[in-house]
């Protein structure tokens, strides 16, 4: 059988993305740790997709690679227990994309450990949109509320709040009560993230820049997928005991700040992985991202692209100019 996949090769450093008929005998040959065969429907490009489908970053460290850190699909065959043909799973991290061949194709191999089995009522095409970017967020919302975070407790800042961590974080926020302040470089998406539920929308350049160690206090809590000046400037200005949840770096992968608001203000710096995260953590979150999400909100944050395009769209994404969620239709 022919499928089509994304394809990465590096020989004597001239880098290639391409979208590439492989054999089932080929994607059998580079998965063999794998015991599950999906039919993928759908997969994404996330910030980690685009870096290494511009090769701007190490990100692949196994050569060729079919990039992709996400897909959704359907079993076709299944060596492990836990899954049955048929069965519609999802699939977010785990080293694929980086080390194992991934998602951005029309058919996949995994380990069952990988997988989850998708909740009742989210479609494919759905958890896709919702991807690493979206369990993300909700990893870093469920920090939030677990460190004692409530809608009462203040504001909640979000920042690079039009992208895709961001716009799934505003949205769930919102719609559990938070009063929730988007940060963001793109003025023009004001109206996009106050229709996601954000009360208000700051410039990131609020934030961007070098500032003092402690700062006027302002946030009850804080969801950052920027990093570096944004991420310090977010510990110095949130709130006595308030709690700040990191997962990106955007900005940049450095943190220049000081001690002071954790030793002076009790703020809790708490990280946020979504690579390795333990399998019942990642069913918790997919739950309530099935339960709390306002499909409609999700909807209006996607845009749709077939494999030729994800390529394309990598710079683009890079540089700041996508808004809100990449979806991959595998089969366009």
């Amino acid at each position: 059988m022919i499928i089509k996949a994304i394809l990465l090769t590096k020989s004597d450093e001239k880098f290639a993305a391409q979208v590439r008929d492989l054999t089932d005998e080929e994607l059998r040959a580079n998965t063999p740790e794998a015991d599950v065969t999906i039919a993928v429907d759908y997969s994404t490009v996330n910030y980690k997709d685009a870096l290494a489908l511009a090769n701007k970053a190490p990100v692949v460290r196994k050569w060729p690679l079919v990039a992709g850190i996400d897909a959704a699909g359907s079993v076709l065959q299944s060596a492990d227990p836990r899954f049955a043909p048929g069965d519609r799973v999802v699939l977010n991290g785990w080293g694929v994309g980086e080390q194992h061949w991934g998602g951005l194709a029309q058919r996949a191999r995994f380990k069952g450990d990988w997988l989850v089995k998708l909740p009742d009522g989210l479609s494919t095409r759905q958890a896709m949109a919702i991807g690493t970017a979206g369990y993300t967020a909700m990893l870093c919302c469920l920090a939030l509320r677990e460190q004692g975070v409530e809608p009462s407790s203040g504001e909640i800042l979000v920042t690079g709040a039009s992208g895709g961590v961001g716009s799934i974080a505003v949205s769930i926020l919102a719609g559990w009560g938070y009063r929730v302040v988007a940060s963001t470089g793109k003025s023009a998406e004001t109206p996009y993230l106050t229709a996601l539920g954000a009360s208000s929308v700051v410039d990131r350049a609020e934030l961007s820049s070098p500032g003092k160690p402690l700062q006027k206090e302002r946030w009850a809590g804080v969801v950052d997928a920027v990093g570096s000046h944004t991420l310090a400037n977010a510990c110095a200005q949130t709130r006595y005991g308030g709690t700040v949840t990191a997962c990106g770096l955007a900005q940049g992968m450095d943190f220049p700040a000081t001690v002071a608001p954790f030793i002076l203000r009790g703020v809790r710096l708490i990280g946020i992985d979504s690579v390795m995260c333990p399998q019942p953590r990642r069913q918790q979150a997919w739950q309530r991202l099935a339960s709390d999400l306002d499909r409609g909100k999700l909807d209006a944050a996607t845009t749709v692209v077939g494999l030729a395009q994800a390529i394309e769209l990598a710079p683009v994404l890079l540089a700041g100019k996508v808004r809100g969620r990449v979806v991959v239709d595998v089969s366009a």
